[in-house]
């Protein structure tokens, strides 16, 4: 006897359907089975239900079954990531910076397919980031894939790096592509940054992933590896604020114990912290000297001050009288 029309695709069918439509809260009979199985133009009886999904079961799918007296049918109790899970990848979707907004709406439509039907719905939330500015570099999503292929096949890469013009538009900054070797990329800030090496300039350089465009794998062995090796890492991203250049310095602050949270979160725990008076504790902290370290200064106002070194502490209060200079005419 022929066997019936769509039988070898019986078993996939069950298993989308166990999958997509049922959980421990929503179950599916063995006759709704023969029916969806209809639906399809596949035939089937209980007896071959109860075989296949057996068979599905010694495969390694988690299906379980609820006696009759709890409503009874079959529901896929296992799945590679819990509901929980998916919020929480759900979640920071959602709130990365460097992923645009279309890619997001595509990126939570496909981790909701790894829930039921009846879970999606709950996947479908809004996180709300305040200040939070979305990318608008479509291009980001396939640059960070060949920089991992990059990095992992050793090769150095070109790309265009973008910045904002009058127009409210990203442009290239300039008209000849940079070329660099790719070594890490690290998360710093609520952003995305690649670490490489420039030949020309002999140093280390970062540059924003979500401005970077155009990005091309080469044929060239990448170059720089015994500086990124001598380079740690957590240290590194520790001491640039912001991610721009500036001269490396150890700096002492003072600033009320109040404080101490503040300080401790910018520069980790491992700083050196002591007393230095009556409710005023002092600090030595590694961090590269920029506009970006001034502003976290202002931002804390007259209760932190920079005890040293002499020309940080005379950079600092140049750079203040500038701003307020800026201000004189007004």
């Amino acid at each position: 006897m022929a066997r019936a029309s769509g039988q070898k695709l019986k078993l996939l069918y069950l298993a989308k359907i166990l999958m997509e439509e049922t959980d421990e809260n929503h179950t599916v009979s063995t006759q709704e089975l023969i029916a969806r199985l209809d639906s399809l133009g596949i035939s089937s009886e209980r007896k071959s239900i109860y075989d296949d999904i057996s068979c599905l079961q010694q495969f390694g799918y988690d299906i379980l079954q609820l006696p009759s007296r709890q409503g009874g049918g079959y529901y896929m109790a296992g799945r590679e990531f819990e509901l929980a899970e998916l919020k929480l990848l759900v979640d920071a979707v959602q709130s990365s910076r460097f992923i645009t907004p279309k890619k997001s709406r595509e990126l939570i439509g496909k981790l909701e397919k790894l829930a039921s039907c009846h879970d999606a719905g709950k996947l479908r939330r809004q996180v709300y980031v305040v200040g939070r500015v979305k990318a608008e570099n479509e291009s980001v999503y396939y640059g960070i894939d060949a920089l991992h292929r990059a990095i992992q096949d050793n090769r150095q890469i070109t790309f265009q790096y973008l910045e904002w013009n009058e127009k409210k538009k990203l442009a290239p900054r300039r008209q000849q592509p940079y070329r660099v070797s790719p070594w890490a990329l690290i998360w710093r800030d609520e952003n995305y940054y690649l670490l490489a090496w420039d030949e020309p300039a002999r140093i280390i350089k970062h540059y924003r992933v979500d401005k970077m465009a155009d990005v091309e794998v080469l044929q060239e062995t990448r170059q720089g590896e015994k500086a990124f090796r001598e380079l740690d890492l957590a240290v590194y991203a520790d001491k640039t604020f912001g991610m721009f250049g500036g001269r490396e310095e150890t700096v002492q602050l003072r600033f009320p114990r109040e404080l101490t949270g503040v300080v401790l979160d910018r520069f980790g725990r491992e700083i050196s912290l002591r007393g230095d008076g009556e409710g005023v504790l002092a600090a030595r902290v590694d961090v590269v000297v920029s506009d970006q370290f001034y502003g976290w200064l202002a931002g804390l106002g007259s209760r932190i001050q920079v005890a040293g070194p002499l020309w940080v502490r005379e950079g600092y209060s140049s750079r203040l009288r500038e701003i307020l200079e800026g201000y004189a005419d007004l």
